[in-house]
């Protein structure tokens, strides 16, 4: 007998989304963008003795309560991902964490020779920059009134009508594809379109991954695998100038795609002949319809069949609203400044590096690429460190009966904000080409050890403060990250040189050291700051009205 349907749940009413925290539930989990506010969606978070649970639905037909039974994972049940193996969790964990290397090592690793590009094609360096900045806008863009490629904006929705795998296989293809014209080009206007096209394909892994490991892992479970995901979008871009230098001096600026192609094509070949579809809902909707098939009865559904918002609405969530949050929110606007900010000086980098060793010291790129060996140590630390931070959030919680409030996630970026400046004012103050190498080295490795903590905390914020509109929000910060990335690098070259080196990375520290200010901001106005937003959670005073109106 399936059990009737309670009506606690639903994500408005009852502060419920959390990240890695026992007792909630990660907002990647469901498909918040495609339900009303007021659905229910206890079918895609507990399992039940029979797979089905029990939900009167007023008929638009008859005017009549009838019962329709949403099919849920069974107790113990095996398709569902959670409770899969820990061998098999592990590995795809390792599958989808190697996919989101490749995509950040693609995006540095042209950088380490870009001088054959402007030699062979004959154009200026602000030209063949634009492989690094055309890659990185695909990360950001969406489909929207005013941009018309299909970025991150487009791909996160997309996953959640038809399943994240799909996405993940057909545009991976599609960036295998294009990295050959890359690899072949005979004109720049060749590189620079294939180049664009990659970036937009190679945004659908780094937008879902986190969705992915949340699939399969309990929040109890999940901060070591968190730890290792996290890490890879920064070792991604510390490891691509290390391994494009000694190729690009060995072999040329055409084997930094080759290599692109050989390593994308593996993560092709895994993402489709060996990873599964891992996303709830999707799994669920498979198995209604297999069940109405089965039996004849049209009344096994999921939550989507029966309380699915209007396209319209869906379009104006997916396309507008991250809009409406970074410009209308306080919080979303001066994160996503300060993560595009780190954004943009690990972008930064991959120009400043070569004129501090390259231009400065005589260096070949190869051994420049070896500079990037601290950053990559930092980030690997920081990542060591993660689960022993979540450890400590763990214990807050606890304090505060397990619903702590948002404001206690930005410690460790409190704690860790210092680092980047620091590493900022050691790497300028020690690029005199008459200083040992080590000294600018070192200065990336706090810069790396802060990275991630910045990065999590900033996430695991705007999750705890925006609850159901939390995707919105990430992909706001997304696509303003992304845009100030891919910009930085076209005027590096002329700050450094009109600043001198000293001075034009002192510049960067300061702006660093400024953003220092926006999380202890938000540590002690939060609270007030969320009171008066529109979009944020509210915390008692959205619990008390709700139960108020039952």
């Amino acid at each position: 007998m399936a059990r009737p349907l309670s009506p606690q749940m639903s994500a408005r009413t009852s502060r419920t989304f959390s990240v890695e925290v026992p007792g909630t539930i990660d907002p990647r989990d469901l498909p918040l963008r495609q339900l009303n506010d007021d659905a229910a969606f206890e079918e895609y978070t507990e399992e039940t003795a029979d797979g089905q649970i029990t939900r009167p639905v007023r008929s638009n037909v008859t005017g009549k309560i009838e019962d329709y039974e949403l099919v849920t994972f069974k107790v113990g049940d095996p398709e569902n991902p959670k409770n899969w193996s820990k061998a098999y969790k592990w590995y795809y964990t390792m599958v989808v964490a190697f996919t989101c290397f490749v995509v950040a090592f693609a995006s540095s690793v042209i950088t380490a020779d870009l001088i054959g590009v402007e030699k062979e094609f004959g154009v200026s360096e602000e030209v063949s920059l634009l492989t690094i900045t055309l890659f990185v806008i695909g990360f950001g863009v969406g489909t929207n009134p005013c941009y018309f490629s299909p970025g991150p904006m487009a791909f996160a929705p997309l996953s959640e009508m038809v399943g994240r795998k799909p996405v993940y296989v057909v545009t991976m293809f599609i960036a295998v594809v294009f990295l050959i014209p890359c690899a072949v080009a005979e004109n720049i206007g060749t590189l620079l379109a294939c180049r664009a096209i990659d970036g937009i394909a190679f945004s659908a892994p780094m937008t879902l991954v986190g969705g992915t490991l949340a699939d399969m892992w309990r929040n109890e479970e999940r901060g070591v695998p968190m730890a290792a995901f996290s890490a890879a979008p920064f070792i991604g871009p510390a490891i691509g100038p290390l391994v494009g230098g000694f190729l690009g001096d060995h072999k040329g600026w055409r084997w930094l795609y080759w290599i692109q192609l050989i390593m994308s094509g593996v993560v092709f070949a895994l993402l489709a002949f060996t990873m599964p579809e891992t996303y709830t809902p999707t799994l669920l909707a498979k198995r209604a319809k297999k069940m109405r098939k089965e039996t004849g009865n049209t009344k096994y559904v999921t939550e989507q069949d029966l309380d699915s918002r209007p396209m319209g609405q869906k379009m104006r969530i997916f396309l507008i609203r991250p809009f409406q949050l970074l410009f209308l929110e306080l919080i979303v606007f001066l994160l996503s400044i300060y993560m595009s900010i780190l954004y943009g000086l690990l972008y930064m980098f991959f120009v400043a590096y070569p004129i501090v060793y390259q231009i400065g010291k005589g260096y070949s790129a190869s051994i420049t690429g070896l500079m990037f060996i601290p950053l990559a140590i930092g980030v690997l630390l920081s990542a060591i460190c993660a689960p022993f931070v979540n450890k400590h959030y763990l214990s807050i919680c606890a304090k505060y009966n397990g619903k702590p409030p948002p404001e206690m996630r930005l410690i460790p970026m409190m704690l860790s904000c210092w680092f980047v400046p620091i590493g900022l004012f050691i790497f300028a103050w020690t690029s005199y080409p008459d200083v040992h190498w080590l000294g600018p080295a070192m200065g990336g490795f706090p810069v790396g050890f802060g990275f991630i903590f910045l990065y999590n905390s900033c996430n695991n914020y705007l999750v705890d403060t925006y609850q159901h509109q939390a995707a919105s929000a990430l992909a706001a910060k997304t696509f303003l990250r992304s845009m100030w990335g891919a910009s930085v690098v076209l005027f590096t070259n002329q700050m450094y040189n009109r600043m001198g080196y000293q001075w034009a990375s002192t510049f960067l520290a300061f702006l660093a050291l400024a953003c220092c200010a926006i999380p202890f901001l938000f540590y002690y106005k939060g609270e007030a700051i969320r009171r008066y937003s529109k979009f944020a959670y509210a915390g008692d005073e959205e619990e008390a009205a709700a139960t108020e109106k039952k």
